[in-house]
């Protein structure tokens, strides 16, 4: 008596592959090995956006440098986007990034050009972030809040000024001088610093 045993998938495969002609086989072989010539060409790498080695190091000096740049100055810090969003990550973890939303919203609310859109934008950062009770109210004083609100009956783009920069130097004396100090950036500066070490070891 016989019983019957399903068939290895795979075994299948190979079979398939053992009846196909030599020639087909050697053709697959040499075309893998034409791509892979093909892929390493410059000019193809480039088409299809493969970063080379150079740009990828290049990318990584300038990230290091701006890394290390942020403890200069807190001014240094804003002007980067990623140090911009590194520290707003920090920020969350204090359950304070209302600061920094704040600034930056004020930032955007500078740009607008429409006397319309500038009166709605202007009422609608107060209600988020100045007035009492605010969903995400700003730590500024009494007086500020009041000159702020007075500011919204004829709006221009620099009636947050005086609360955006209370906020600034509130962020730069408090929050800024704790985030170069965390473990996060410490890690960031290490990576920086050894990654320039290791080019100047390879010059």
């Amino acid at each position: 008596m016989s019983c019957w045993v399903p068939e290895c998938p795979s075994l299948s495969m190979c079979r398939g592959l053992a009846t196909l002609p030599i020639t087909c086989l050697e053709r697959a072989k040499d075309l893998k090995t034409r791509l892979g010539i093909l892929l390493h060409t410059p000019e193809l790498r480039h088409r299809i956006g493969i970063p080379s080695k150079f740009q990828l190091g290049s990318r990584q000096r300038d990230s290091s440098r701006e890394v290390l740049e942020w403890r200069e100055s807190f001014d240094q810090l804003l002007k980067s986007k990623s140090g911009v969003t590194a520290f707003h990550t920090f920020l969350k973890t204090e359950f304070s990034e209302e600061n920094l939303d704040f600034w930056l919203a004020c930032e955007d609310f500078k740009k607008t050009r429409s006397k319309t859109k500038l009166a709605s934008k202007a009422n609608r950062i107060f209600e988020e972030f100045v007035q009492n009770e605010a969903p995400r109210e700003v730590n500024i004083d009494h007086e500020t809040r009041e000159i702020t609100r007075k500011n919204l009956t004829g709006a221009t783009s620099t009636c947050f000024n005086e609360a955006q920069a209370k906020t600034r130097t509130l962020m730069e004396k408090d929050s800024y001088p704790r985030f170069l100090k965390s473990a996060s950036y410490q890690d960031m500066t290490k990576q920086a610093t050894s990654r320039g070490i290791s080019k100047r070891s390879h010059t």
